[in-house]
């Protein structure tokens, strides 16, 4: 069934729509699980090793990151912005993870980790209930929003080359069934517009399997099953000791760290302030009021002091599953509940997490390939509500978008960089430059409003009345 909100985007189902029968709701679902398996798994392989981890513990880890994203989801989608969106493994939170590493290992490292994401989420819980985020709304226009979202997607390109790379054919053909499925069948046969990723998913799958069983692929595009049969079926209850409570032991506080876990939380909100930006003009065709902005901020907070308690990462919005929307025109908030409650299935029952794992990487490149494009160009759709005949937002959307490319590139080969040699200034200056999202976004918000210019001529004015621009409402 359909809205006519829903009707009128063009979508299958909008965001109050509950998808029925069950079955192709939970498929639903299972889709969002699927789009972001991959990255959510990627950190704890990263961290994971670096912590001095092998084997059963890098499954504790990657257990509990399913467990504190379908937590953080369920947060969101209920009580924070209600919006369809999904919440998983953070990456802006590497640097100050790989410093922790730096200093402590094993499970002490990871009661250091739940403590400091514990700190800086009571930060992030205080400016979005606090009504901050809403507050410096009216300074972010589409002249700047439009690049930080374009960024979500480019800035990804890394990982989505890096797992298509393991076999770029298996990759591709991923990504030509995902073309196939959702512009020329779509249109056609129903199921087909509802899952997309998933059908191609399963069809590469199918045919990585028999080329497996044929000895044709090996390595990486090979279907091997032998880490699932090593995988326990449940996880523990208890506190401690691999339990889903505090699995590494209670929290520990090391506030020298402080500093990179607030920069880090920074770059999240940025980022999930241009997501929410994203998924709300693809589920109902205008930007999010300040509050929803304002509670989404709040309750990811509430979902990263939760995946400390779980023993996982801290959450942020994702962007792949934003891409899920917008390609399979699903806005569902039934549907991103659903795929909540199944990403904590599968971090009780590791042995489905442990199938799961057998798709190949490339299949989950082939993912990314088709997805994080959709998110740019979404992105850059936003300028389209500014005047793109001004020479001052062409320069200034030109100029912040290259430099989201520029500088990270400049920090990440210039590791003895220092800002006039003050410890702390310096941390914080390389977390935020040191990512493409953020330093488009503190670049353009600075650019857009020092450099004159007017409302109308940024694409503001009606847009923060309420009013949806006519393209906005897929007119």
């Amino acid at each position: 069934m359909s809205s006519t909100t829903a009707g009128g985007l063009g979508l299958n189902y909008g965001i109050d729509d509950v998808p029925k029968p069950f079955p192709k709701a939970l498929g639903l679902g299972a889709q969002h699980v699927l789009t972001m398996f991959g990255a959510t798994i990627l950190v704890p392989f990263l961290v994971g090793p670096a912590l001095g981890f092998q084997g059963p513990d890098i499954a504790i880890l990657i257990s509990s990151v399913f467990i504190a994203s379908g937590i953080a989801t369920a947060i969101q989608v209920t009580f924070g912005s209600r919006l369809p969106i999904v919440q998983g493994v953070s990456f802006a939170f590497l640097g100050a993870f790989f410093a922790i590493a730096g200093q402590y290992q094993g499970a002490e490292a990871m009661r250091y980790i739940a403590g400091m994401i514990i700190a800086g989420a009571v930060i992030e819980v205080i400016i979005g209930f606090g009504g901050l985020m809403g507050l410096i709304r009216r300074f972010i226009s589409p002249i700047t929003i439009g690049p930080v979202i374009a960024m979500i997607g480019l800035s990804l390109f890394g990982a989505a080359a890096d797992t298509a790379s393991f076999h770029w054919p298996l990759a591709l053909l991923t990504l030509a069934l995902i073309f196939v499925y959702s512009l020329i069948l779509a249109p056609k046969v129903r199921m087909f517009s509802l899952f997309p990723v998933l059908l191609a998913v399963i069809t590469a799958y199918a045919f990585a399997w028999i080329m497996t069983v044929a000895g044709v692929f090996t390595g990486a595009a090979a279907v091997s099953f032998d880490g699932a049969a090593a995988t326990p079926w449940v996880r523990g209850v208890e506190v401690g000791g691999g339990g889903i409570v505090f699995p590494w032991g209670t929290p520990l506080f090391d506030f020298t760290f402080i500093i990179a876990f607030v920069a880090a939380y920074l770059a999240s909100i940025i980022e999930s302030f241009g997501d929410y930006h994203a998924v709300s003009r693809m589920a109902r065709g205008h930007d999010p009021s300040a509050e929803e902005i304002n509670r989404g901020i709040g309750a990811e907070g509430l979902g990263c002091a939760a995946t400390a308690v779980v023993g996982g990462f801290a959450s942020t919005s994702y962007s792949e599953n934003i891409g899920l929307v917008g390609l399979t025109k699903v806005a569902s908030r039934r549907v991103v509940l659903l795929g909540a409650g199944l990403l904590v299935v599968l971090g009780i029952i590791t042995k489905v997490g442990g199938v799961i794992t057998t798709i190949p990487t490339p299949i989950v490149g082939g993912v990314y390939l088709s997805l994080f494009g959709l998110i740019a160009a979404v992105g850059l759709s936003n300028l389209r509500r500014a005047d793109m005949d001004s020479q001052r937002n062409l320069m200034i959307a030109g100029f912040v978008l290259f430099s989201g490319f520029v500088f990270p590139q400049y920090f990440g080969s210039n590791p003895d960089f220092s800002f006039f040699g003050i410890d702390w200034a310096t941390t914080v200056v390389r977390s935020i430059f040191s990512s493409g999202i953020a330093t488009a976004a503190v670049l353009g918000i600075l650019l857009d409003n020092l450099i004159p210019g007017t409302d109308e001529e940024r694409g503001i004015g009606s847009v923060e009345k309420g009013v949806v621009p006519p393209f906005a409402a897929g007119q």
